[in-house]
């Protein structure tokens, strides 16, 4: 039996860098105290989210680094021996990517673009254009962004790739145009976890999600960190409160008793299906 021991976060984050890396630092030390092995920060964790979703102004957008920033480095220095998947803003040239880096000590394990951009990302953000799983200590890992996991062929293709876990890192805010009273009623909340619950039942995965939390203009983030299992059940979560969300589980036997009887993977009729949109 090998027990890992998942963490994911809910945190607020803004513009403050030195804050940021203070508060990310706090949450590796908090995750370390309690036996992580893995911790999953939000999206936009380094240098915070956009401000307004319905027109972002160019003027306050989130600081943009290159893949080799010496402020990734100083994550990987505090990762040490934790595998650690942060988000942030990525510069290649004059193009921008809303991106996540994994990483330990040891350096760079793997990264993601966000593929799927809402509509206001896309005035700001180019488009990543693949899901790649790779290789850790805790195992095979695929990263999706937010609005990524949105989209079953995402997560599904991840899990064809021999993805273990799914690290999901978000900025995920309540809805802006139909806001509930409780952020326990509003739809973007609900959708939030139910996206998290069906990527990894349907897959018979590991998903680990985080959130940012607090707001942001017009905007309230949601938090909801959650550990799911391969079977869709949810083993540990923040609800909207910042904190981290922890459980220790054997990740391979979890997912062979997922796939005992039914195995989607093995399953698919990929023939049957549409593979061009309308």
């Amino acid at each position: 039996m090998t027990l890992t021991r998942i963490a994911a976060a809910a945190a607020h984050f803004g513009r403050d860098i030195e804050y940021d890396l203070g508060r990310i630092g706090k949450l590796i030390g908090d995750a370390r105290q309690a036996g992580a092995d893995l911790l999953v920060l939000p999206d936009a964790a380094i240098g915070g989210y956009l401000a307004d979703l319905r027109r972002p102004d160019p003027d306050a957008l989130p600081p943009a680094f290159t893949a080799d920033d010496a402020v990734l480095r100083r994550v990987a220095a505090l990762a040490r021996e934790m595998v650690v998947c942060v988000g942030y803003c990525e510069a290649d040239g004059d193009d921008r990517y809303n991106a996540a880096i994994c990483l330990s000590g040891d350096g760079i394990l793997g990264r993601h673009r966000k593929v799927h951009l809402p509509a206001a990302e896309v005035t700001v953000y180019r488009p990543g254009d693949d899901f790649t799983p790779f290789d850790t200590p805790v195992g095979r890992i695929g990263m999706l962004i937010d609005y990524d996991k949105t989209f079953p062929e995402s997560a599904r293709t991840l899990a064809l790739g021999g993805a273990r876990i799914l690290a999901c890192l978000s900025a995920w805010p309540a809805s802006i145009t139909n806001q509930a009273p409780k952020l326990s009623q509003d739809r973007q909340s609900r959708l939030f976890d139910l996206y998290d619950c069906a990527r990894a039942a349907e897959n018979q995965v590991v998903v680990v999600s985080s959130n940012q939390t607090g707001a942001v203009g017009g905007l309230r983030f949601l938090g909801q960190a959650k550990v799911v299992g391969p079977a869709g059940n949810v083993l540990a979560r923040t609800w909207a409160k910042a904190g981290l969300a922890v459980a220790e589980l054997d990740v391979e036997a979890e997912i062979s008793a997922a796939r005992r009887v039914l195995r989607h993977l093995d399953e698919l009729r990929p023939d049957t299906y549409r593979t061009a949109a309308p």
